[in-house]
């Protein structure tokens, strides 16, 4: 197995943690995160040793990305609020310092964003990324990145304060 092949396994969790964020389930996620390995593997030979292999890898999750999504296979959905939570069938349990709501609640604002903010914002914030590297990877000027970043910022701090100002469904009591 050569270098650049042991070096795209290494990037498959952050592959995965990004694609879970902008697909809409795990499956489609995991679909999008197969799809970009074994297009990075059948393309390898056209990589420049010596370049950035994850910025690489990650331009090609986003090019599939965003041709895609005209597709039903990774559309994304707004969750609605009837919707059971949990990604995998199972209900998180309850915490008692509410850490399963806050990480819903950050999700749904996350999903919430317009895909072009959402995907600079994870892209920096999660993967480390340099306005550079996402502008290559996206295809927009490095401006546009940092626009875009603040843009998805404020959105954010302003979906995570309505979370919070929302009131506390009523408890019901027990009446014997």
């Amino acid at each position: 197995m050569s270098p650049a092949h042991e070096a795209l396994i290494a990037l498959i969790p952050r592959l995965r943690r990004y694609a879970r964020l902008l697909c809409a389930d795990a499956a489609a996620a995991d679909d999008l995160v197969q799809d970009t390995l074994e297009r990075a593997c059948g393309r390898l030979s056209r990589w420049r040793s010596g370049s950035d292999l994850r910025a690489w890898t990650f331009t090609i999750m986003h090019n599939l990305f965003v041709s895609e999504t005209r597709r039903p296979r990774y559309r994304l959905e707004t969750p609605r609020d009837d919707a059971q939570p949990g990604q995998m069938g199972a209900e998180p349990s309850r915490d008692p310092a509410q850490a399963w709501d806050v990480a819903l609640d950050l999700e749904r604002a996350l999903r919430a964003l317009p895909q072009a903010q959402r995907q600079v914002l994870l892209l920096i914030a999660f993967e480390d990324m340099s306005y550079e590297q996402v502008a290559a990877i996206v295809g927009v000027p490095t401006g546009t990145v940092m626009s875009r970043l603040s843009r998805a910022r404020s959105r954010l701090r302003e979906l995570l304060d309505e979370d919070s100002a929302r009131p506390a469904p009523p408890r019901l009591r027990l009446l014997k």
